[in-house]
């Protein structure tokens, strides 16, 4: 067994980052198999946001090596047996639990911003809130409530195609049950490793990495009036005690070389939400990212999107068309009143 990374053996690692962004992944497997044998740092912490661009899943895996330093025998793998029984329990849940999903109502708030190139130097594009409705027999149903902040007109508001009023990326079908549930399906044949540890919402997770190829995928890509199939790769994040995805990573792959859109990543949160006082695992909060090239530079677009007012479906999508409270213009400070006379500094 090799000996876990030294502070100066992990620092010399890290400034390779920027000029070699492909030696991430290499950095990330380094940490997973080797642990951190050096104290995790705030400085150390600010050091890897600097060099690696605030990535994500180096953070979050750097974390977990400091949580398997700590405390070692909380964050130890699990055995193959285990850890095959633990997947396998889990496919079971999902599956039956993606049948028993109701028919519900629930608002989506996007934020949309884009960069050029791979900055990640992000700017606005707009702000849109949907009401989206979920029925097992008829799958998502889309209506645009507000455009930066402002109610749409009544015939935007009742079609299910808005795209011509709020121009930009969107994405839909992969934030609710279908895509972790086609996940473990046979007949997507995804192939699954576990490749690590780690903490969601205060509960110990197992993190699967796993790869479903094109011909077994159903996975689809839109952009630019074009169409196509690719396959996928990512992660999951498996409740080890509950048997539940908290966490899924999704990463578009084999896209055809001609295609317009060159990447395309989901990241999704779930946490458990009650409707009709029953409690069901949904999404809480979702961030798409989209890699387009055209003849003059590539293009990211990333949609933030949070989930509020879930609720039981009901006649019409406008029930859930209230003013959210991270909708609300942040109120301005009260004016400060002038003093009759100079006010002496403290000394």
């Amino acid at each position: 067994t090799q000996q876990p990374l030294t502070s100066k053996e992990f620092v010399n690692l890290l400034y390779m980052l920027p000029r070699s962004p492909q030696t991430r992944d290499e950095l990330i497997e380094e940490i997973r198999r080797r642990g951190i044998g050096f104290a995790l740092t705030d400085g150390m912490r600010s050091l890897v946001a600097t060099k690696s661009g605030n990535d994500s899943l180096l953070r979050r895996t750097l974390e977990e090596a400091e949580r398997r330093r700590v405390n070692p025998a909380a964050s130890a793998l699990p055995s193959e047996t285990e850890a095959r029984e633990l997947l396998e329990r889990t496919r079971n849940v999902t599956l039956a639990a993606a049948n028993a999903m109701p028919d519900f109502l629930v608002k989506q708030i996007i934020k949309r911003s884009y960069a050029f190139g791979n900055t990640g130097t992000w700017k606005q594009h707009d702000n849109i809130t949907l009401a989206v409705g979920y029925r097992a027999n008829a799958g998502e149903e889309y209506r645009l409530l507000t455009l930066n902040g402002m109610p749409v007109p009544e015939e935007v508001r009742n079609s299910s195609d808005f795209s011509k009023y709020a121009p930009g990326a969107m994405s839909t079908g992969v934030e609710y049950v279908t895509t972790v549930a086609n996940l473990f399906k046979p007949e997507s044949r995804a192939e699954f490793k576990v490749v690590d540890t780690d903490t969601i919402q205060n509960r110990r997770t197992v993190v699967y990495e796993y790869v479903v190829k094109k011909e077994f995928s159903t996975l689809t890509m839109n952009s630019a009036g074009a169409r196509t199939h690719v396959g996928s790769r990512g992660r999951v994040w498996i409740d080890r005690e509950l048997d539940r995805v908290l966490r899924f990573e999704l990463i578009a792959t084999e896209i055809p070389s001609d295609f317009p859109m060159i990447g395309a990543t989901v990241l999704i949160d779930y946490d458990w939400i009650t409707i009709n006082e029953r409690k069901y695992l949904l999404p809480t909060h979702s961030v798409v990212l989209m890699t387009s090239r055209d003849a003059q530079a590539i293009v990211q677009d990333r949609n933030d999107i949070r989930f509020r007012s879930y609720q039981k479906y009901g006649a019409e999508l406008k029930v859930i068309d209230e003013i959210d409270e991270d909708e609300q213009p942040e109120p301005e400070p009260p004016a400060k009143p002038k003093p009759d006379k100079p006010v002496r500094p403290p000394q």
